[in-house]
C-alpha cells in the first residue's frame, strides 16, 4: 500500500527548535517523528511511501537514507522552491499514486495509535473519494457533517466564518461538528478533480468536491492522538506515548 506524509512545513509553532532541525526531526521519547510515523505506515503494511519536503530537506533526506529508506520504497517530493500547503503539496505527488488504489495521507506532527488497517476498511467499504479521520476535541476550526457522515461544511468558531456546501447550504439539517485529525484516505481519481495550482489547502478541495462526491469522516474517539505541532504538547506527548511500544 501507498502513502504520503506531510513534512514540509516550517515548523513555527515548535520554535526555537525549528530553528535548528526540520519538524520531521523532532524527537519524542528519543526518536523522530518521522520514524514514528514511518514504522506505524510499515507495521499496518504500508510499503512505499513519498514525503514532501521543504524546510531543511536535505536533512529528512539524510535522516531517511542514513535509516536505510527503512527498508522500504520512499520517495520525496521536493517542495524547496515553493511551499504548497497541503492540497499543493499532494497534488505535486500525484504521478506517485498511479495504481488506482486508495492511499493514505498522514502529518508528520500527528501521533495516534488508530488501526489504519480497519480504517482503510472503512473507506473501501463505503466507497467514497476521501475519509477524513477526525474526532470531538476543541479547536477554533471544525469539519462539519451530516448525519450520514457525509461533509457538508467548515466553521472557524472564533471567527464565526462558515462555509457550506451547495448540496447542503439549503437544507434544514443538524450538522455534526468534528475536529480533522491530520490523517486520510484518498482515491486517485481525485487528481482528476483537482484544477488549482500553486500553493492551496485540501480542506478546500474536500469542501469544494463534496458538492457532488462522497467526502465522509471517520470517527476514531476511542484512540489516542495528540498534534505534536506545539511546544507545549511535547512533553504531553512524551507522557501519553510513554506504555507504548514505538518499534
Amino acid at each position: 500500500m501507498k502513502a504520503m506524509i506531510f513534512a514540509a512545513g516550517m515548523g513555527t509553532r515548535l520554535h526555537p527548535v525549528t530553528k535548528e532541525i526540520p519538524k520531521a526531526l523532532v524527537k519524542i521519547n528519543g526518536i523522530t517523528l518521522l520514524e514514528i510515523v514511518v514504522r506505524r505506515l510499515i507495521r499496518f503494511g504500508f510499503d512505499e511511501i513519498i514525503i514532501n519536503i521543504h524546510h531543511f530537506s536535505d536533512k529528512v533526506i539524510e535522516f531517511v537514507h542514513s535509516k536505510n529508506n527503512f527498508d522500504i520504497n520512499i520517495q520525496f517530493s521536493d517542495e524547496s522552491e515553493e511551499l504548497l500547503d497541503t492540497g499543493g503539496g499532494l497534488k505535486k505527488a500525484a504521478w506517485f499514486f498511479d495504481d488506482n488504489k486508495p492511499f493514505l495521507v498522514h502529518n508528520v506532527d500527528v501521533l495516534s495509535d488508530v488501526d489504519l488497517n480497519g480504517y482503510m476498511d472503512y473507506h473501501k467499504r463505503l466507497g467514497a473519494l476521501a475519509t477524513l479521520a477526525v474526532r470531538n476535541r476543541t479547536t477554533s476550526r471544525y469539519l462539519l457533517f451530516d448525519e450520514n457522515d457525509t461533509l457538508c461544511g467548515w466553521q472557524n468558531i472564533k471567527t464565526g466564518e462558515q462555509i457550506f456546501t451547495k448540496r447542503t447550504e439549503n437544507k434544514k439539517s443538524e450538522y455534526f461538528p468534528f475536529a480533522f485529525s491530520g490523517i486520510h484516505i484518498i482515491n486517485p481519481e481525485i487528481f482528476k478533480y483537482i484544477n488549482k495550482t500553486g500553493s492551496f489547502s485540501i480542506i478546500d478541495v474536500y469542501l469544494q468536491l463534496a458538492n457532488e462526491h462522497k467526502i465522509i469522516c471517520y470517527n476514531h474517539n476511542e484512540s489516542l492522538w495528540i498534534d505534536v505541532g506545539k511546544i507545549d504538547s511535547l512533553n504531553e506527548a512524551e507522557n501519553l506515548f510513554n506504555s507504548l511500544m514505538w518499534p
